[in-house]
């Protein structure tokens, strides 16, 4: 069942470690196929040395196992949420990757001080809150999924222009048109994390690019007149 996306998913997820994103088994990627409304993801736990895409778990949208023989991530629920919330999204990586994670730690969102950032995020990247003791005791990977959608939506923010997401003490998670998108744009996040991060130490006053600047940069890559790239 859906192999060429067990395949996908199992290769996207293992561009984590080729980049630098994941110690261990911190990270974990997924893919929809919206025709049958199922996802692949990683299974929980199993080490990156030893995977392969036989081993990527089918799941429906009601957190059904489907097909597997292991479970999958244990932040299955917020990928699943996430595909509910974010009809665009057919793909979804969270990572504890080390500068994305230290932002998120310290609750604050990424500032967009340059054209690298801007090129792929419109705007700051967010921080939502940390949930409370009653989201994290009666469902926390589900209230997760659902505090970052809900977090969009108030904040009216386009989770398309904004792909992706810091939850304060936890760590990033990131989405994208599929398996491979999501992947690039948690390596962009966590480079602009650290370029922010950089740059606050070089100069501590230091304000977000111009909005005419980020503006330029993002519409030229993504806006309906974009001259970015090859056509």
């Amino acid at each position: 069942m859906l192999e060429e996306l067990k395949q996908k998913v199992f290769e996207a997820n293992m561009l984590l470690p080729k980049y630098g994103l994941v110690t261990f088994t911190w990270g974990n990627v997924s893919a929809i196929d919206r025709e049958s409304g199922l996802f692949v993801i990683k299974p929980s736990g199993v080490p990156y040395e030893t995977m392969s895409a036989d081993d990527m778990v089918v799941m429906d949208l009601e957190g059904n196992r489907v097909e597997g023989k292991y479970k999958p991530s244990s932040d299955t629920p917020t990928h699943m949420i996430l595909y509910k919330r974010f009809p665009n999204v057919c793909g979804v990586v969270h990572t504890h990757s080390s500068y994305a994670t230290s932002w998120a730690q310290s609750g604050r969102s990424i500032p967009c001080y340059g054209t690298t950032h801007a090129d792929y995020y419109y705007g700051a990247i967010p921080c939502v809150r940390c949930l409370t003791k009653d989201e994290i005791d009666a469902d926390y990977e589900t209230n997760t999924g659902i505090l970052i959608a809900d977090s969009f939506e108030s904040e009216n923010l386009d989770y398309e222009a904004v792909p992706g997401v810091l939850c304060k003490n936890h760590g990033p998670f990131t989405w994208g048109k599929d398996a491979n998108e999501a992947v690039h744009n948690a390596v962009v996040l966590e480079e602009v994390a650290k370029m922010a991060y950089r740059t606050e130490l070089i100069n501590k006053e230091v304000l977000p690019a111009p909005s005419e600047l980020q503006d330029k940069h993002y519409f030229r890559k993504h806006g309906k007149n974009a001259y970015y790239g090859q056509q």
